[in-house]
């Protein structure tokens, strides 16, 4: 692909496990959406999903396989299915490109391979590996890497030495906090200057709040890179990361993070508009949405490209 893509501006998809779940998806323990991967009864729904994000306007969708990675199947007792599930996400997004028509791209999810929203302790090399074996299986079937909601500078240094080696290109989506910085303490400044290679075509905020994207811009803007942001819809400012659930509930049949996170039902597609027009006049190229994010509110932004 080209890596100037994110020189001009980009429309990303939405939310796509929450825009599941509204849709009928009956999600198993801590699998959310990879349940539609799992059962082949929500395939269809999952590529109409896609679809109705490409429709709304947007040029990049990202793979559902957010929650497939190798620790949450181990603790639903699915890790047999790392490969299938990984693979089946990148084949129904093709599908949704296929049957759409239209000329976007498909960005690979590489989510943080141990909790959500947290600082993974585990030896760099024991990340590196988890990273490796996820790419090794989804790069065939998309156009970059999506570095998809990375809490912590370790993440970031073993997700990009895998991806420089596999001469891949990364959108870079690093989860802030309320002061700006990353959940092991780095500004993205620092990220930036420790940790940037020749593949990277963009950096973001990835679910992160408006208010946390809005403070974030400025720094954002004197980086010399593309930037913009996913950013949720929670009503709570800062994610709860998954040890702070009662985790019971998430053995449940069908338990959704809202219930513990709620969600902003007031940022309608006007509002989301009127934010993301801010944000792009502060410079940022790559706009777009994650939990609670619909296709309404994508297609309220895309006359912004």
């Amino acid at each position: 692909m080209d890596l100037n893509y994110f020189k001009k501006t980009r429309i990303l998809d939405g939310g796509m496990g929450q825009e599941l779940l509204a849709k009928g998806l009956i999600s198993k323990g801590t699998l959310w959406s990879t349940s539609a991967i799992l059962d082949e009864k929500f395939h269809q729904l999952l590529i109409d999903v896609h679809t109705s994000f490409i429709n709304a306007g947007a040029n990049v969708i990202v793979t559902n396989n957010f929650s497939s990675r190798k620790v949450r199947l181990i603790q639903n007792k699915v890790e047999d299915k790392f490969e299938y599930v990984n693979k089946k996400a990148c084949e129904l997004a093709n599908k949704a490109r296929q049957i759409s028509k239209k000329n976007i791209l498909i960005a690979g999810s590489l989510p943080p391979q141990n909790g959500t929203y947290v600082v993974d302790e585990r030896g760099i090399n024991i990340i590196k590996k988890d990273f490796k074996e996820q790419a090794e299986i989804i790069k065939p079937y998309v156009d970059f890497f999506y570095l998809d909601v990375i809490s912590s500078a370790k993440e970031v240094e073993a997700a990009c030495e895998v991806t420089e080696k596999m001469n891949m290109p990364v959108l870079v989506g690093l989860h802030l906090k309320k002061n700006g910085k990353i959940a092991s303490g780095e500004t993205v400044t620092e990220i930036v200057k420790k940790y940037k290679t020749s593949n990277w075509i963009g950096l973001i905020g990835a679910c992160v709040s408006l208010e946390i994207i809005e403070n974030s811009s400025k720094e954002m803007s004197d980086l010399d890179i593309p930037f913009g942001f996913k950013a949720n819809l929670w009503n709570v400012e800062e994610p709860l990361p998954l040890h702070k659930f009662n985790r019971s509930k998430f053995n449940e049949v069908g338990k959704n993070p809202n219930d513990t996170m709620g969600r902003r039902d007031e940022i309608t597609g006007e509002i989301f508009y009127n934010f993301a027009k801010r944000i792009k006049e502060k410079g940022a190229n790559i706009l777009g949405g994650c939990c609670n994010i619909n296709p309404e509110h994508i297609k309220s932004i895309s006359s912004l490209k």
